[in-house]
């Protein structure tokens, strides 16, 4: 059984707090220009908090579309719906909690939430050429508006994007910004240096659809997938790195990196027979390009499968496709079986480190398309032909396996997720769907003692070792997986007590389930139709009944004797169904958001050195983290911890036992952890254009729970 305390409050706030209102308020009939964009709710301030947030510009333009729409008139409404809003006031002072808000949390939940989609028609691209301005273009102003003797303005300085001139440079690039988060490459071979990009100007392409120049062209297909993670990074001497002509650069500039990377591990994959002999080209496996390795423990036949692993995230991450993320990480695949990386049991070579870590990285990838998308994986996680040993770090042997098992956990959370679905909506029956559940929380409990335990290692490594401090980073990155896996398992039984989500996650009559008997086969109890009909929840968070006498005892509409509480056998799920408790489902899953935050605000900054000629900055550039391929496990973590806020302010104390009866503290650590997770996606967002929209939801979702003063 699960430990029912609720966790204390995570680390100290690293991101400014903001200041949070008792009350919500209901929406607003006027929105700005910018919130009605990112579809996020606008608090009809000027500014409104968002863009406050955001150091946006806020304006509003009136609408066209012929003012509020009339609502229905509804009948009169009768004593007892008066009565009703003044229990309600009574028993809760805290707002109705409606089902726009519910929806708002919920879509957190929703595969691929938040992602903005950068593969537009043509079409659509030509909207955006007006801002694809040369840098060496004047402004154009108004003839009207030109003074008769203007003062002379100091040139703009033109944007950078961060590009590098050498297949070493970027190599470096690569250990300073991505091997941290994505260790796809083996230790260093040299100590890492200062990183290089170019200094000069670059040129806008002549039209959306156009490639732009590159100053140099990467020779390897993995050299060119790092490029193109890099050229999302602004460049520490561009002078406005978030206008939208800069945006629009280092995305044109890295997705030409992108498609040259795919082009090159095709030639390189092209037998060369089939076009000069080809009734010989079947005579050849494969063939190995005749150019220098990018790093000499890393066989040259292994680079197209690490530049297709970069390619996948890529593919997630800025342009929020994950069609072709799976896709990537399938060519990888395929690739990495031919080469047998999945069973070289006994090697003892300098390149073994560098083949296992690229089996290993591949099959995370296939495994992150399968999460990120809520499918059905399409291999096997415990496939018997898999003997390959993991990778290890010097300073920590254990975290590979820890992060394997962290994604096969999370894969069949997924799953678990899937086959509950599935199994509502067949009206089955869940004995075995609950049987998985405490098999779940067991196995994920199990490998979290694994992270706890202390290391096993004798002499530590230094704590500036880019090793070390990937490994621990790796450690991060497997817990948050682990408590994103135990979110999935938990939620539906920590929020069954809420009538709203019965009604957005059920069929709309909802049903008591049997239990199995002893004359059921397995399948049977698993697809068996034993659900008879009863009315459904109430169709609002807040939804109350009639109102009682005068001089009657309140009671919360999640208490024991709700219909739709633990005690209530006949109704919907009966509570002794699940393995846990609905206390123990709520504690699992505050735990594990609270958990996620507090490992998304520990990942590790990259640090880039420069040389003098950067020196004169006078500042520290941001830096972003990369390779968010976790990215999912911010917006269920997000989900989790308003789905637990709202549902503590429903609470009315001591009439039901829960871990969230403190409401002021566990505001205060809901909201740390949404700052945490907001700050690091904010973070990634600077590099990654699609994860922007998972930035302004979460906001969105923040800024109604908390709205600013």
């Amino acid at each position: 059984m699960e430990d029912d305390k609720r966790p204390s409050a995570i680390g100290n706030p690293s991101i400014t707090k903001i200041a949070r209102k008792k009350f919500a308020k209901p929406p607003v009939k006027v929105a700005c220009l910018s919130c009605r964009a990112s579809r996020i709710r606008c608090d009809g301030k000027d500014p409104c908090s968002c863009c406050a947030l955001k150091g946006k510009e806020c304006s509003y333009l009136p609408s066209k579309r012929g003012g509020p729409r009339k609502k229905r008139a509804d009948p009169p409404s009768s004593l007892g719906d008066t009565m009703q809003s003044r229990v309600w006031s009574a028993v809760h002072p805290v707002p109705r909690i409606d089902e726009e808000i519910f929806t708002q949390v919920d879509d957190l939940a929703v595969p691929g939430a938040g992602l903005r989609h950068l593969d537009f028609p043509v079409d659509v691209q030509s909207m955006l050429e007006g801002l694809f301005v040369p840098p060496n273009a004047q402004q154009q102003v108004p003839v009207h508006s030109t003074p008769a003797h203007p003062p002379p303005v100091p040139p703009a300085e033109p944007p950078r994007v961060r590009l590098y001139g050498n297949e070493q440079d970027i190599l470096n690039s690569y250990y300073i910004y991505i091997h941290y988060y994505f260790p796809i490459f083996p230790p260093p071979h040299s100590p890492i240096a200062v990183d290089r990009p170019l200094n000069t100007p670059v040129k806008a392409p002549a039209t959306p659809t156009s490639d732009p120049v590159l100053p140099y062209k990467p020779k390897s297909p993995v050299t060119l997938a790092i490029s193109a993670v890099l050229a999302l990074i602004p460049h520490p001497r561009d002078p406005n790195s978030f206008a939208p002509e800069s945006v629009l650069l280092r995305r044109a500039y890295a997705h030409a990196f992108a498609r040259e990377a795919v082009t090159s591990i095709e030639a390189e994959s092209d037998l060369q027979e089939s076009v000069t002999s080809p009734s010989e080209a079947l005579t050849h496996n494969s063939t190995v390009p005749t150019r220098l390795m990018v790093h000499p423990l890393t066989p040259i036949d292994l680079e197209g499968i690490l530049a297709l692993l970069i390619l996948s995230i890529y593919e997630y991450t800025q342009r929020g496709n994950l069609i072709k993320m799976r896709h990537r990480a399938g060519q990888a695949y395929i690739m990495a079986m031919n080469l047998s990386l999945h069973a070289i049991t006994h090697d003892d070579s300098p390149f073994a480190e560098a083949r296992r870590r690229a089996w290993w990285m591949t099959f995370y990838c296939v495994c992150q398309g399968s999460i990120v998308g809520t499918v059905p994986i399409t291999i096997l996680t415990h496939d018997p032909r898999f003997t390959t040993p993991y990778p290890r770090f010097t300073s920590d042997s254990r975290a590979w396996s820890i992060l394997i098992q962290a994604q096969q956990a999370l894969v069949a959370a997924t799953q678990y997720i899937i086959d509950f679905n599935r199994a509502m909506r067949a009206k089955a029956n869940l004995a075995i769907i609950f049987e998985r559940m405490g098999k779940l929380t067991a196995w994920t409990s199990s490998i979290l003692a694994q992270i706890d335990a202390p290391l096993q290692e004798s002499s530590v490594a230094p704590p500036q070792d880019i090793e070390s401090i990937t490994a621990q980073s790796i450690r991060y990155i497997s817990r948050i997986k682990l408590c994103s896996a135990r979110i999935k398992t938990h939620r539906f039984r920590a929020f069954l007590d809420i009538p709203i989500f019965i009604k957005k996650h059920c069929d709309l009559t909802c049903a008591s389930i049997s239990s199995p008997t002893t004359e059921s086969s397995p399948s049977a109890l698993e697809y068996q139709d034993t659900i008879q009909p009863i009315a459904c929840c109430s169709s609002n968070f807040s939804q109350l009944p009639a109102a009682p006498p005068a001089n009657t005892q309140l009671e919360s509409p999640i208490s024991s004797s709700s219909p739709i509480s633990d005690t209530s056998g006949s109704r919907w799920i009966p509570g002794d169904s699940f393995p846990f408790s609905n206390y123990t489902s709520t504690s699992i899953c505050l735990e594990a958001a609270l958990s996620i935050a507090q490992m998304f605000d520990s990942l590790p900054y990259p640090k880039p050195t420069y040389d003098k000629e950067y020196s004169s900055l006078g500042f520290t550039p941001v830096v972003p983290r990369t390779m968010p391929s976790f990215a999912c496990c911010a917006m269920q973590s997000s989900y989790a911890m308003l789905m637990l806020y709202y549902k503590s302010r429903a609470i009315n104390p001591g009439m039901v036992e829960s871990p969230l009866s403190d409401t002021d503290q566990l505001g205060e650590e809901l909201q740390h952890g949404l700052e945490c997770v907001i700050g690091a996606v904010r973070n990634y967002s600077m590099a990654f254009e699609a994860l922007g929209g998972m930035r302004d939801e979460i906001e969105g979702a923040f800024l109604t729970a908390f709205p600013q003063d």
